[in-house]
């Protein structure tokens, strides 16, 4: 339709039902945020799958709804409703537990169109026994928690969202309060981090009991399902934490694997113990951004070169742990410090980065602001996670 939108009709929410209405789903994000000079096309075939029972495994352990809204026949909106049953299992004093369900994945042309999918996603969750909405998390707290709202002249690094300016004001005015913010860190890795971090990793790499090594690709099996025990561990009293499953195991560590790279991903030992880990994965949104979310006609050719051997401005470290009994010792930050330098020296000569991401990190997750900051590195980006009573 040509010309200015009507913003005078009523807007009418439907359930999306069948093939046509998960692919307009799917394709409003794409035509929302198209004027955005920050926002990341993902993948069509992402996108899609992402939402598709069968494909994602989250929809193993939840109820999901989507939803479309429409004016004047014209989709304007769409919406998310999903019940995680592992995070309603959870203990509700971190965070989730009996009673709260979520919402996700929204976006709307206006104000009147967010307050009414808004509304039919809390009608939806009420109508389930849902007592309580933690939004937006899209869908899981895995994949893409909490609404931007600091930080919206960036573009996103690789797995993490990006959503309107206009979004946090429609939010608030149904009701919603904060209930956590999650922070991303930036850094300049070109240069060496301060002395007395310089002083802990050379301490640490004289000590026989500790060894830093890189993962094993020929082992991805086993080295994904060592990590994903000790980040099962470590974060298992973390806030919003909920457990992987064996399926989604297996699932990350598929779509993972393209952008795997030994030398930086760290496990450390203590004593031939594995007891803590970094994940750092070059910023593949650096190359798909101004693929348009295809890879057709050429762009799997580009992507599969860059595959091959990644250069990039930006490196992300997605996710960090050490065992749950070690994490109030010294030797969790010497480990934590000696991984974060050896990825930082392996950034730099091997792929040609000068940045460095770290997130996302609770806000009030005391031991990992306190590396962060140890470090030089800067809050560039918050994500606030709401809540509402139903």
């Amino acid at each position: 339709m040509a010309g200015t939108p009507d913003n005078s009709g009523e807007v009418v929410i439907t359930p999306v039902s069948g093939k046509a209405d998960r692919t307009a789903f799917v394709d409003l994000a794409y035509r929302i945020n198209a004027s955005d000079p920050a926002w990341v096309p993902p993948l069509r075939m992402e996108a899609v799958e992402l939402v598709t029972p069968g494909k994602n495994p989250f929809f193993e352990h939840a109820d999901v709804q989507l939803f479309l809204a429409r004016r004047g026949g014209r989709i304007v909106g769409r919406i998310s409703a999903h019940i995680d049953h592992l995070a309603v299992a959870m203990d509700p004093v971190q965070g989730m537990g009996p009673g709260t369900g979520n919402w996700g994945l929204l976006e709307a042309e206006d104000e009147a169109v967010a307050k009414a999918l808004i509304a039919r996603a809390e009608d939806w969750l009420r109508e389930k026994g849902m007592t309580r909405v933690l939004a937006p998390i899209s869908m899981s707290i895995w994949e893409e928690p909490g609404q931007l709202v600091r930080g919206f002249e960036q573009p996103p690094t690789v797995m993490m969202g990006h959503q309107s300016k206009r979004y946090p004001a429609y939010i608030e005015a149904m009701g919603y309060t904060p209930a956590k913010s999650l922070l991303t860190y930036e850094l300049d890795i070109s240069k060496e981090f301060p002395p007395l971090i310089q002083r802990i990793v050379s301490s640490g790499e004289k000590n026989p009991r500790i060894r830093i090594r890189g993962v094993d690709k020929s082992k991805f099996d086993a080295e994904a399902k060592l990590i994903l025990d000790i980040l099962n561990d470590a974060w298992s009293d973390n806030w919003g934490f909920v457990p992987f499953t064996d399926t989604e195991i297996a699932y990350a560590g598929k779509k993972f694997k393209p952008i795997v790279r030994e030398d930086l991903i760290m496990i450390a030992e203590y004593d031939g113990e594995p007891v803590a880990f970094m994940m750092t994965l070059p910023d593949l949104n650096e190359v798909l951004k101004p693929m348009g979310g295809s890879l057709f006609p050429f762009n799997w050719a580009k992507l599969l070169l860059w595959l091959r051997k990644p250069r990039v401005r930006t490196m992300r470290v997605p996710l960090m742990g050490v065992r749950k009994r070690l994490q109030a010792s010294r030797l969790a930050s010497q480990l934590a410090f000696m991984m974060i330098e050896y990825i930082r020296r392996n950034s730099v000569a091997d792929y040609g980065a000068s940045r460095g991401e770290i997130g996302w990190i609770l806000d009030d997750n005391q031991g990992m602001v306190a590396i962060a900051d140890a470090i030089d590195s800067k809050v560039n980006k918050e994500y606030v996670i709401y809540g509402k009573g139903l």
